[in-house]
């Protein structure tokens, strides 16, 4: 059974105000491109949005409730989470940036970069228990009790909620990358947002380690 058009257009009018509100998958997105590039940033950006497919499977299935009723369960996926966020942060700012035999020469980026991107990007939204939180809590208010097929209603929901993440990232990611691509002509100030970018990561990872 399809989702109601009421259904569909309330909910998805909320996802596009909650994916456009500030957030850290926002400033992850937004300092890859602007450090990085618009195929870099879309690369992450598609990444984080994707991620987001995982939660929905979860959800459907009822995983989610039981990680999240597990201390032990959400505890270690935090501590998973923020870590990997710290790792990539540090990762940032260790990096030499834009100045690079690359940029100088206007070569082009490897397949394999963009796609190591895309991956971080993914791990980082799959591993991150507040997402897990926010798909348990969010998208069963939208979910019909009287019309059955409560698993596959959800499924539907996280479905176009990782739809239109998708398509506003990948433009957060293209456009913020129109900054990196005029960084490449100043090797410094991309070095420094790199440092920059790097630390908004460490704040995420620390953020989700120390919340309850």
């Amino acid at each position: 059974m399809l989702l109601t058009p009421e259904q569909f257009l309330g909910f998805l009018a909320t996802a596009l105000l909650i994916t456009l509100s500030p957030g850290p998958d926002n400033l992850m997105v937004l300092s890859v491109g602007m450090s990085r590039g618009r195929r870099q940033g879309v690369a992450f950006g598609l990444g984080c949005a994707l991620g987001c497919l995982s939660h929905t499977v979860l959800a459907s299935l009822g995983i989610s409730a039981l990680i999240a009723a597990s201390p032990v369960a959400f505890t270690a996926l935090k501590i998973t989470g923020g870590l990997y966020l710290i790792y990539l942060g540090f990762g940032a700012i260790r990096s030499p940036g834009t100045s690079g035999p690359a940029s100088k020469n206007n070569a082009v980026i490897p397949e394999e970069k963009l796609l190591k991107l895309f991956s971080k990007g993914l791990l980082a939204n799959s591993i991150n228990p507040k997402v897990v939180l926010f798909f348990l809590s969010f998208l069963p208010q939208f979910v019909i009790q009287q019309n059955g097929h409560l698993g596959w209603q959800t499924a539907q929901l996280g479905l176009i909620f990782t739809a239109q993440a998708v398509f506003l990232f990948s433009m957060l990611g293209y456009f913020s990358g129109t900054v990196g691509q005029w960084l490449t002509r100043r090797p410094r100030a991309g070095l420094w947002l790199d440092r920059v970018a790097g630390s908004i990561f460490i704040a995420l990872g620390l953020r989700l380690l120390i919340s309850r």
